[in-house]
């Protein structure tokens, strides 16, 4: 009887939940995505108004958005001192400032793409906002491209200014009249100028400050003034102050730099101040100072009053700038702090450079180790620098390690000819680095294509610390000319001395050859790969590439890139005019993105 009750009960029941499933009303799964922009419906004031002096902008979207590293990107032009405050109210964004606008100037709000919709992220591409205080829109342009002075390529994170003041002193102490930022290909564009002559600067500002008020900023300045004028603007004006572009899916790779009217040429100042840059213990046994500069006549002076002189030694870098003190007394590096006095030169605010006595607290707090485990004595790992069994016909084999050596005993090393029939020892040089404690140079008169064989018995190398090495072999041969390539270069057109420098494809510099005249030059003995070369015009005669100087109004010394990428195969000549009356050139596809395939 119960269970017959229970199964009326159930069946409608199971009815009812089977009916309401079918009628229930769900959100479609699928459907196309959402690729369109945000569109505006509303502005107030209405982009273009003129006469405009109130405290804020309204901007109000067909759906809702976010605003994306609006701290970064957001930017107005004349710069206001203050930041305005930008907030998020439903489908609207508020822009609010306090400071008074400057009369009959035309405002442009840049957002560049900070602005987006809330579910697919998709932006506004430079988005910006123009009204004007006066009764006119100013429509003038002002066009450019910036590079960085020593490699050419675009700089990053980079400001250009326009100022209406001609004194030196403006770009350091005031605000700019316009002011936009730099594109990733390096082009810029200002729109919105009124007639006039102005000075045009590039800043990386590191203080937001808006001014090239620090020494150590990138900065760029054009030698001549800018006069804009209705006949002179180099670009059409733009119909519309709001531009929106749709967004590409997917990454975009850096589009091609349209040339600008104007160029400039970024660079770090040389530095005039001493000081100390940095102090540091990341090992126990060691201390690393920087300074800015080299002491020069000045020394650097280390002591400590914890132990003595024989405690420890100094190094110098090849520069002079870096100086590494490594502690030989284990009572004195066990120690988790130590006391550090140092002298150093350092210009006070003055200009006035003097020696500077300072004490630092030199820390280090060691790893904790296992208990249950008992820590073995540490091997010395000495590396030879032989790659693959192969060594270069102009080389030698380097000795390095991570910690600076003793005297290696000699009598368990060993340098032998090998043939088929015999092992034949031969007799080598081995000489301690000048500005190295942890670099030996072997050297012996190595024969192309003969084998050789290198041994160094156990204990053959100690170092400072009491590691010791453990005992190793390596079997190499001598290349030959045919497993390399080679470049001449027939160079012309330039009076004077040039630097001419073969670099990686990364750009770093594998050779290095001054020459004061017009010739033919070659590069021997270079591995197979793809190489750039560059030209730095010396037109100082110091053998160097000499960065700019706005105090003086000196630019930075030109160079110049060969116009394509070379490849140099094994057993290959390759001999290539080069003509060198371009300064300043290097061709758009060496600072594009990197390429996706192998070769």
């Amino acid at each position: 009887m119960k269970g017959g009750i229970s199964r009326i009960i159930l069946f409608p029941v199971l009815f009812c939940l089977v009916i309401y499933s079918c009628a229930k009303v769900s959100s479609p799964a699928g459907g196309p995505k959402d690729k369109e922009p945000p569109v505006i419906v509303k502005s107030e004031p209405e982009p273009g108004t003129l006469n405009f002096r109130g405290k804020q902008l309204i901007v109000t979207f067909n759906e809702y958005v976010i605003l994306d590293k609006i701290n970064e990107k957001f930017m107005v032009s004349p710069p206001l001192k203050s930041k305005p405050r930008i907030l998020i109210r439903g489908k609207s964004i508020r822009i609010e400032y306090d400071e008074d606008l400057r009369d009959s100037t035309t405002y442009t709000f840049y957002f560049q793409d900070a602005i987006r919709d809330l579910n697919e992220n998709n932006p506004i591409n430079n988005y910006q906002f123009v009204f004007s205080t006066g009764n006119v829109i100013d429509s003038l342009s002002v066009t450019g491209n910036v590079y960085t002075a020593l490699n050419l390529n675009p700089p990053e994170n980079t400001l250009v200014l326009l100022y209406s003041q001609m004194e030196d002193t403006a770009v350091i102490k005031q605000l700019p009249d316009y002011i936009t930022r730099v594109e990733a290909n390096g082009e810029f564009r200002i729109d919105n100028v009124k007639p006039g002559i102005y000075r045009l600067f590039a800043l990386k500002d590191a203080d937001n400050s808006k001014n090239y008020n620090l020494r150590d900023e990138e900065f760029a300045f054009l030698p001549d003034t800018v006069k804009i004028t209705p006949e002179k603007n180099f670009l059409p004006v733009k119909k519309d102050t709001i531009v929106q572009v749709k967004p590409v899916s997917g990454k975009v790779p850096l589009k091609p730099a349209k040339p600008g009217e104007y160029k400039l040429v970024m660079f770090a100042a040389e530095k005039k101040a001493y000081y100390l840059t940095s102090s540091s213990r990341k090992v126990a046994y060691q201390f690393v100072y920087t300074l800015s500069l080299p002491p020069d006549s000045m020394k650097f002076e280390f002591s400590t009053p914890e132990a003595g002189a024989d405690a420890y030694f100094i190094e110098n870098s090849k520069n002079r700038d870096t100086m590494k003190v490594w502690l030989i007394d284990s009572t004195l590096y066990a120690k988790p702090q130590i006391e550090a006095y140092i002298t150093f030169p350092f210009t006070d605010t003055l200009g006035v450079t003097s020696p500077r006595k300072d004490t630092i607290l030199m820390r280090f707090l060691a790893p904790r180790s296992p208990r249950a485990r008992v820590a073995k004595p540490s091997s010395y790992r000495v590396s030879n620098g032989i790659a693959a069994g192969m060594i270069r016909p102009d080389r030698h084999i380097v000795l390095s390690a991570e910690t600076p050596f003793q005297e290696p005993d000699t009598s368990k090393l060993g340098l032998y000819e090998v043939t088929k029939e015999s092992r034949i020892k031969l007799p080598f040089d081995l000489s301690k680095d000048s500005l190295n404690a942890c670099r030996y140079h072997l050297k012996a008169d190595f024969v192309q294509e003969k084998n050789y064989l290198f041994i160094a018995d156990s204990a053959a190398f100690r170092s400072i610390y009491g590691e010791v090495s453990d005992s190793t072999g390596t079997k190499f041969t001598v290349m030959t000319p045919e497993a390399f390539g080679s470049l001449t270069l027939d160079i012309k057109n330039h009076t004077g001395g040039r630097i001419i420098q073969l670099l990686d494809n990364s750009e770093k510099v594998v050779r290095e050859v001054y020459m004061e005249n017009d010739g033919k030059l070659e590069f021997p003995l270079l591995e197979k790969g793809f190489y750039r070369v560059r030209a730095i015009f010396d037109l100082n005669g110091d053998r160097k590439w000499t960065t700019g100087d706005y105090d003086t109004h000196r630019q930075p010394e030109p160079v110049s890139y060969y116009p394509s990428e070379l490849e140099i195969k094994v057993n290959w000549q390759i001999n290539q005019p080069w003509d060198l009356k371009l300064k300043n050139y290097k061709d758009q596809k060496f600072f594009e993105e990197k390429r996706t395939t192998t070769r």
